[in-house]
């Protein structure tokens, strides 16, 4: 009888087709059961490398120069079985969920030209194994299904694929890499509440309202059943750790595996990561997103090791990560990509500033939130001062998706720190004359080249000046010498573009922010008197109209925002007051209409009659979407080593991250711009490095070539 190979290492050892197999569907299984779907994705994982058991395959892994495709064999078994999902997974899972296209599609690389494929025999699979019929419980449909299912199907895909990885790491290597043995979430909690201990008998009336909604997240953790959840707290109001908080009760509670914190912007994470790590022990949180790359370190228990690891799968007990990360991989069909999605399953999600979702996107993110809730066992807690008004797009999906407020009634006077005047329309000049007038304040602008110029009208002597046209490292020393500033009572006046409002912990005295959407202008009003260390009328936000030349060619998805909220705040009292909010959000979501799914991303899943879009949804949704080029800043000593390495000829996506705190990003035409003044040097197709230094300034980052300025950052 033929002996079957799944494997060979490198060191001669070889593993078993079949122990493979039931490797894979061991740990498919038991990832799938957070969603009642263990028994099927056991099925999936004994069948997905079906066709290894062709003779062709047998002799390729003996070392003969053949190759075979073994991924068709099992997809076209499990169609015939007449089960779609199975096939789907184990049709992509090397290259990615494919689409399901239609019967004229043998060109293509969909699962329907897959099923028309010639596949070698694989007569010994059956000799080996038997599939059993799977029992599961299937998801509850919401809206007419399709996305449903398409949803359902991803996550067994990240199931299979996660399983394969796992398997075949630990055969290959010869023994368990350093993954999993975390402190319990038991354990964290614990940690929290030795941490928070020092916020017994607090003074003033700010803080004793904080510890009112710290205590009733906590609260609110061991009392309520799973769901959907808003924490709607002013700025200021401790909504990070009363979160936090209520995710490790509630996750204790309900025997929950994880807490997922969700953050708009790259620009802000490192001060929550920062804040947890202190909390929870830095080798309990996870920090992904596309500026961070773990390395191996030195022996298997390593820090960095273990988090490398992690980070494929977010196999952590707290994973802290953006937006862009969190709904493109819930939205791709790659293999890397989704191979943590089975473990958003039973979790506590929390969305940091959840009104800045893009409308281009929110009907697909709402979506996704809502099979989270409703089919994964996870709780989803959308968290911001500034409320958006989303009850409407969830009830649309399914009646009982109702949110519960989390954060108590407060007194909102205690709350309040600002004086909002609207000084209608200000001139450059005037503006830098009121700033000029300020020892302390901040201005908050919507273009790049509205911040250079206003920048440039201000006393040098202890100003600063903010943009995306800085490295991301010479925005945090910018920020730590603000912070240093405005500590020391210093002349500290900074120009910033909107990448200083959500969540950056500064505060100021007086703060002037160009018209802009409500939800930002709030946000803005964040960074003045934000520990009420000064009277509220004392204490000024300055809302004002640009010159026309910076709003004159605004695209309308940033102009309907300001034209709602000019709209909405006329003749209100209370800018920042709850019914304001909504009113706003309200308004807007139904000015937007189709364009809150621009992409049809939702629409085309639920007409899909099964033949699902994987691969042309995962090319379409990006959920920042800039036509750019990156231009790496040579400068700092930091920058030598990596230099080397670039210079060396490496590619690495390690080197690349590292090398995203060196780099500013330009619209294609500015990148041109450059180009043709010969300001770049290139070194491959996608690598270009400024050679004219003199066009990166010290204070106000990369200047661009005369009429090349213009740029949005709103």
């Amino acid at each position: 009888m033929p002996i079957y190979l799944g494997h060979r290492a490198e060191d001669g050892r070889e593993q078993l087709l079949l122990d493979h197999l039931i490797g894979v569907a061991r740990y498919a299984q038991a990832f799938a059961d957070s969603f009642g779907a263990g028994a099927l994705a056991y099925q999936i994982g004994l069948a997905h490398d079906a066709g290894k058991y062709s003779d062709k395959f047998q002799r390729r892994i003996r070392g003969a120069p053949v190759q075979v495709d073994h991924s068709t064999a099992g997809a076209q078994l499990m169609i015939e079985r007449r089960n779609a999902p199975a096939a789907y997974c184990i049709a992509g899972h090397h290259g990615g969920l494919p689409d399901g296209g239609g019967q004229y599609d043998q060109a293509q690389p969909t699962l329907s030209a897959r099923k028309e494929k010639p596949v070698e025999p694989y007569d010994g699979f059956w000799r080996e194994v038997t599939l059993k019929p799977a029992v599961f419980d299937p998801p509850t449909i919401l809206g007419v299904g399709g996305f449903t299912a398409a949803f359902w199907i991803r996550m067994l895909f990240s199931c299979l694929v996660d399983a394969d990885y796992l398997d075949t790491e630990a055969f290959m290597q010869g023994k368990k890499p350093p993954r999993g043995e975390y402190a319990s979430i038991e354990e964290l909690l614990a940690r929290l509440y030795r941490d928070i201990a020092r916020f017994e008998n607090p003074e003033g009336d700010l803080n004793q309202e904080r510890c009112a909604i710290l205590e009733a997240c906590l609260d609110a953790g061991r009392q309520q059943s799973p769901g959907l959840f808003t924490l709607t707290v002013p700025t200021g109001g401790g909504k990070t750790i009363a979160s936090l908080a209520f995710a490790l009760e509630h996750a204790k509670r309900h025997h929950l595996k994880r807490v997922i914190y969700v953050i708009p912007f790259t620009s802000i994470i490192d001060q929550t990561v920062s804040e947890f790590e202190k909390i929870l022990g830095k080798e309990n949180v996870l920090a992904h997103h596309s500026g961070v790359e773990y390395e191996d370190g030195e022996g298997n228990d390593s820090d960095q090791s273990r988090k490398k690891l992690a980070a494929e799968n977010w196999d952590m007990p707290v994973v802290v990560t953006t937006a862009m990360q969190f709904f493109e991989s819930l939205f791709s069909n790659k293999t890397s990509r989704c191979r943590k999605l089975h473990n958003i399953a039973q979790s506590v999600i929390i969305f940091d500033e959840a009104q800045t979702i893009p409308l281009p996107y929110l009907k697909p993110c709402v979506r996704a939130i809502a099979e989270l809730t409703v089919n994964y066992r996870t709780s989803c807690v959308l968290c911001t001062a500034t409320q958006p008004a989303l009850g409407p797009l969830f009830a649309e999906i399914h009646p009982t998706l109702q949110s519960r407020e989390l954060c108590p009634p407060l007194n909102c006077d205690v709350f309040r720190r600002v004086q909002y005047t609207n000084l209608g329309k200000l001139c450059d000049e005037e503006l830098a004359a009121r700033l000029n007038g300020h020892a302390q304040v901040l201005c908050v602008v919507g273009l790049r080249k509205h911040a250079q110029t206003i920048f440039a009208l201000l006393e040098q002597k202890g100003s600063v000046h903010l943009s995306t046209l800085m490295t991301p490292r010479h925005r945090r020393i910018m920020l730590r010498l603000i912070r240093r500033q405005l500590k020391r009572g210093r002349t500290c006046r900074v120009v910033s573009t909107s990448l200083i409002e959500a969540g950056v912990d500064v505060d100021f005295p007086v703060v002037y922010r160009a018209e802009a959407g409500l939800d930002s202008e709030i946000q803005a009003a964040g960074r003045c008197n934000r520990e009420k260390k000064r009277p509220t009328e004392e204490s000024f936000v300055y809302l004002f109209t640009p010159e026309d030349t910076y709003t004159a060619h605004l695209p309308h998805m940033l102009r309907r925002p300001m034209e709602t909220a000019r709209d909405v705040v006329r003749g209100c009292r209370e800018l920042d007051a709850p019914e304001t909010i909504e009113r706003y959000f309200t308004q807007l979501y139904q000015l937007s209409g189709p364009l809150l799914d621009q992409k049809n991303v939702v629409s085309q899943f639920e007409k899909a009659q099964g033949s699902y879009p994987f691969a042309t949804v995962a090319g379409d949704f990006r959920l920042i979407e800039t036509n750019t080029r990156a231009v790496i800043i040579p400068k700092g000593a930091q920058y030598r080593k990596l230099d080397e390495r670039l210079r060396s000829g490496e590619r690495s996506r390690a080197l690349f991250r590292k090398l995203g705190a060196f780099t500013v990003s330009v619209y294609e035409w500015q990148f041109e711009a450059l180009a043709g003044r010969g300001a770049l040097e290139f070194l491959d197709e996608q690598v270009a490095i400024l050679l004219d230094l003199t066009l990166y300034d010290g204070k106000t980052g990369l200047q661009m070539p005369e009429g090349y300025g213009e740029a949005l950052f709103v």
